[in-house]
């Protein structure tokens, strides 16, 4: 009997640790794993291979035979794929395996083990600090020599998340060494993919949080450490007051074949004077785990740079960070951002943008309780050129000048060009353009010398509504312009009481505006949603309110754009069977109407679309920019100079008669030519040097559809 009883106690041995899993280090794995087996039958490997209905409930596949857990798919697009995986080969077991070994071979000695084992708590990290209280190594081999799936990685981000919690002591720097050799293991580039199908999609957020934790409780023996991996990399120092600026300077590879990337925490000398007394500051570098962020959350935002801890002393309110872009880009521009530690998510409230260029930024960052971690991210905007900034700011002040100028022609002959209820309505339109848009650079300009929300955040709010509402009214005079072209086009145009035309004309100018932007404050600005963090404009990233004006703006180009083009056909039909002088008449005459209708209808804007597709080239933003920064410049020369009747009201007010007979005699002797006349004429205009008085009698003459 007593035979027996020798033989099976490794049995029972190794029955106690598997039975006896710990708890609160695999719950998720177990969890999935008794589901599995309680709810789902084995199937064939090929079950959740082919075609499916995408109403199908999940398929379940058992993992091979040297691991536990088993892969969900999920049916999309008629496909199954899959979804999360919990194979895991790590437990109590495989971990600690050369130590049940040992039992196994010492059977008196496993047998007290055993007795003290059930003592205490079953867990993988009560037996690690109990194997090896004073470095944590002893789990280091096998965690290393373990595949990188799923579910191993979810054992080892639960591992390191009960170590991190259990231990409330000081840390010393072996134990520093173990965990980031630990946590190297699943942070290789090789497992980012694997990230994606980890059950608990917050498993690399708990990483973060446990890497971050276990480091506050570093106590540092030496004035500097250097904990390094392929993967993680930890630097400390310890400063006080008076010390010189320092900074700890991290370089490290993406991947295998990657060139290595530089992150830099700065400490000033200004800073260092609020210390009170000899302090630690410790800083952690991570390669990958922005793109395992990115893969496990399912981030739209892609990570160009290191990732960056900083545990600091509560005397230090700021800090300065410097980082290296993994993707090197001249038309892109970056956004410093702060990992939210509740919210699980990157924010851009706790960083802010002091410089950057093509290779690197500087961000200054503001940690505390929520923020720890931080980064830059890839914005989906390109960087501000200067030729872009001193188009923007030039084209402006030239702008704003020739609005000035265009409404004060417009009162000084508005009299006389407006005796009619059509060229009323037209003027109308044209002098509500230029006001709205000479405000709306204005405010423009206003806007941009504010230094952002989180200083300015009510005059930034301001700025940003009477921008928001002012370009808005630019467009929809716009559109109130070109329905009055359509009307005269299409309908009889007195059809309609000049006061009702009137009335409609301001409530589509301002009143369509003024509720978008109300509407637009009134549900963005209450979740602190209406303003982007680095300026003063509508938000995009969190609400997507910069829609209430794309949207709007865009549908309007379109109906403009249709507008110009029903003017060009209608143009064009009369020149139809018409003398070679008639058909060059109705091409400057088509010219000009898509000269006066490209501005005054804002069909510029649509060159926006272009600078929007990513990768669109820097020319596509210097002539979006050009154009509609002089947009003013062309409402002036298109809309107002080159009108014939307004030269005519300024002629009467600024010439003598004697001009205007002379011109008047001029075109009737040019008009009365034969057409062997003209040919003659027209050589001699380019000898003489006249083309530019040519151009002029056919503007003068041109059948005026607009007016």
């Amino acid at each position: 009997m007593f035979t027996v009883w020798k033989t099976m106690i490794p049995a029972l041995w190794l029955s106690c640790l598997v039975l006896l899993l710990p708890t609160d280090s695999c719950r998720i794995l177990c969890q999935a794993t008794s589901q599995s087996k309680g709810k789902v039958t084995p199937r064939p490997h090929a079950a959740c291979d082919g075609a499916c209905e995408n109403n199908t409930t999940p398929c379940f596949q058992p993992c091979p035979p040297d691991s536990e857990g088993n892969m969900e798919f999920a049916c999309k697009a008629r496909k199954w794929h899959k979804v999360t995986e919990t194979c895991h080969t790590l437990n109590a077991v495989s971990i600690f395996e050369e130590d049940v070994e040992l039992y196994s071979l010492q059977p008196s000695e496993s047998t007290i083990r055993t007795n003290d084992f059930h003592r205490r708590p079953e867990t993988i990290t009560e037996i690690l600090m109990e194997k090896c209280p004073k470095d944590l190594s002893c789990a280091i081999r096998s965690i290393k020599k373990s595949p990188r799936t799923p579910g191993n990685i979810a054992v080892v981000v639960q591992l390191l998340h009960n170590v991190s919690a259990a231990l409330t002591k000081e840390i010393n720097e072996e134990k520093m060494q173990s965990y980031s050799a630990m946590a190297n293991h699943i942070l290789n580039s090789k497992s980012i993919s694997n990230w994606t199908f980890v059950q608990d999609r917050n498993s690399s957020c708990v990483l973060l949080q446990s890497i971050n934790s276990f480091a506050s409780k570093l106590l540092m023996k030496d004035q500097l450490i250097n904990i390094s991996h392929v993967f993680i990399q930890t630097l400390g120092t310890v400063i006080s007051r008076g010390s010189l600026g320092k900074n700890l300077t991290f370089s490290m590879r993406i991947n295998d074949s990657s060139d290595e990337v530089t992150g830099r925490v700065l400490l000033t000398t200004e800073g260092l004077q609020k210390v009170p007394s000899s302090l630690q500051v410790i800083s952690i570098a991570f390669p990958t785990l922005g793109a395992i962020l990115e893969a496990s959350l399912s981030e739209n935002m892609t990570v160009n740079g290191l990732v960056l801890s900083v545990i600091l002393p509560e005397e230090l309110k700021k800090i300065s960070l410097v980082f290296e872009k993994i993707r090197k880009s001249e038309e892109r521009k970056s956004q410093c951002v702060g990992w939210h530690a509740l919210e699980r998510r990157w924010d851009q409230s706790a960083c802010k943008m002091i410089k950057e260029n093509s290779r690197q930024a500087v961000c200054r960052c503001w940690p505390n309780t929520s923020f720890a971690s931080f980064s830059i991210l890839m914005s989906p905007d390109t960087l501000d050129s200067p030729v872009l900034i001193y188009i923007t700011y030039i084209g402006l002040g030239v702008s704003i000048c020739s609005l000035i100028i265009c409404l004060s022609i417009e009162a000084l002959v508005w009299n006389q060009v407006t005796k009619t209820e059509i060229s009323y309505l037209r003027h109308l339109c044209i002098a509500n353009i230029a006001a709205t848009l000479l405000m709306a650079d204005a405010w423009f300009i206003v806007a941009s010398f504010l230094s952002g929300p989180i200083l300015h955040h009510n005059g930034c709010v301001a700025a940003t509504f009477f921008v928001h509402f002012f370009y808005l009214a630019v467009f929809f005079w716009m559109l109130a312009k070109a329905v009055l072209i359509l009307y005269g086009i299409l309908i009889v145009f007195h059809t309609l009481p000049k006061s009702c035309l009137v009335a409609s004309l301001f409530s589509v100018g301002y009143g369509c505006p003024l509720v978008i932007a109300v509407i637009t404050l009134a549900v963005t600005e209450p979740r602190k949603g209406y303003l982007r963090p680095e300026a003063c404009w509508l938000n995009w990233d969190l609400t997507k309110a910069l829609l209430a004006f794309v949207v709007p703006a865009l549908v309007i180009v379109v109906v403009n754009l249709i507008t110009v083009a029903l003017v060009v056909i209608k143009t064009q039909r009369a020149a139809i069977g018409s003398s070679m002088f008639q058909e060059i008449r109705a091409i400057v005459r088509i010219c000009k109407n898509i000269a006066i209708l490209t501005p005054l209808l804002g069909l510029t804007w649509g060159f926006g679309i272009a600078t929007v597709i990513d990768g669109s080239s820097l020319a596509f933003h210097i002539i979006f920019s050009l154009l509609n920064a002089l947009q003013g410049f062309f409402i002036l020369v298109f809309g107002t100079i080159l009108d014939p009747k307004i030269r005519e009201a300024l002629k009467s007010r600024v010439t003598p008669a004697k001009w205007v007979s002379r011109a008047s005699e001029v075109n009737t002797v040019f008009f009365h030519l034969t057409k062997q006349q003209c040919k003659t004429f027209w050589c001699g205009c380019f000898l003489d040097g006249c083309f530019f008085e040519l151009f002029r009698v056919f503007m003068e003459h041109d059948v005026q559809i607009l007016t």
